[in-house]
């Protein structure tokens, strides 16, 4: 009852806290437990939350293989009030030869609010460790956008009225038709889909709602995935994505793992929910439309990100307007 409890609350799922805080010393895994709290009361999405949560692991898991071998790494391997400027440096290096510079400077920001919430909130520490600490420089990358064909074969693995066939092909369709970001439609509810208006509220960065549009083909497979949800034992959820089997809902994670299955089964290489989303301003840009309104439908408030999405095809759109104007070929 208390797990279910702190599921309807919105917090991190507890399974994924007591995993992420497993074997970990008292002192890191109890400031963990309250700072997943601070952040729940603060309204942070599950998804940030999540995140900030794993740096925070993963840091701890990294000094107490170091004290292993390192005696400087013994005291902020069993306390996060030890933890100095070293430490951290040290484990950004580390992140950013076994990973890669873009997750080090993930971790890197979840770090500093973990840190900064120790100091400030808390009063735990004189100052944070991270105050002197350089982000990691990363070389921004252009993501390819997802083409209508290889959506279609993507689509196709999900052919059949099986319940899981009719809920991922709603899912593929949401993200291909509006360009939602992965937690947006991860995290809907049942009542945010309006099949009268074919609208969806979504809930972008910091918790602000916008009601988007859905065409023809997206609410006929939401209207078919509602159906076979009627019939579901986890029917009476609040989430509108359930688990395949079990009373669960089918949380963003889960959404990322199975999008990366129907990838594989296709054989479309980096299929994820960003790709659909760089498509979707790629095509608006490409028909003309205005750059407020997709910042509108996006959820974007900074007039950078629309430069950035679907840059990777903004080549074409310039080829496609050389063509069509015609410049040079009048005589």
């Amino acid at each position: 009852m208390w797990t279910r409890s702190l599921r309807l609350a919105g917090c991190v799922v507890w399974g994924e806290l007591e995993r992420l805080t497993r074997g970990l010393p008292r002192s890191w895994a109890g400031f963990m437990r309250d700072w997943d709290r601070s952040l729940r009361s603060a309204n942070r999405p599950e998804t940030t939350r999540y995140n900030y949560l794993l740096a925070v692991s993963q840091l701890a898991r990294f000094l107490a293989d170091e004290a292993v071998t390192d005696l400087e790494c013994v005291a902020a391997a069993e306390d996060p009030v030890e933890v100095r400027r070293g430490h951290v440096e040290l484990f950004q290096v580390w992140m950013i030869e076994s990973r890669s510079a873009a997750t080090a400077l993930n971790k890197h920001k979840g770090l500093q609010q973990f840190f900064k919430w120790l100091w400030l909130d808390e009063e735990e520490i004189e100052r944070s460790p991270m105050e002197r600490v350089r982000q990691p420089k990363v070389t921004r990358r252009l993501i390819p956008v997802i083409r209508d064909e290889d959506t279609g074969r993507v689509l196709a693995t999900c052919k059949g009225k099986e319940f899981v066939h009719l809920r991922d092909e709603a899912i593929i369709r949401l993200y291909y038709n509006t360009g939602a970001r992965l937690s947006e439609v991860g995290d809907l509810r049942l009542e945010d889909v309006d099949l009268d208006r074919d609208t969806v509220v979504y809930r972008g960065k910091g918790g602000k709602e916008r009601r988007v549009r859905f065409g023809p083909r997206t609410g006929r497979a939401l209207s078919r995935y509602l159906r076979a949800r009627d019939r579901h034992v986890a029917a009476g959820l609040p989430d509108l994505w359930l688990a395949e089997r079990g009373r669960r809902a089918l949380a963003p994670n889960g959404i990322k793992l199975m999008l990366k299955r129907r990838g594989r089964a296709a054989g479309v290489a980096g299929v994820h929910a960003h790709r659909w989303r760089h498509n979707f301003a790629h095509e608006w840009k490409r028909a003309g439309g205005d750059t407020g309104d997709l910042m509108l439908l996006l959820g974007w408030e900074s007039e950078d990100m629309p430069r950035h999405y679907g840059a990777s095809a903004a080549a074409e759109r310039a080829q496609e307007s050389q063509t069509r104007m015609g410049i040079g070929e009048n005589v």
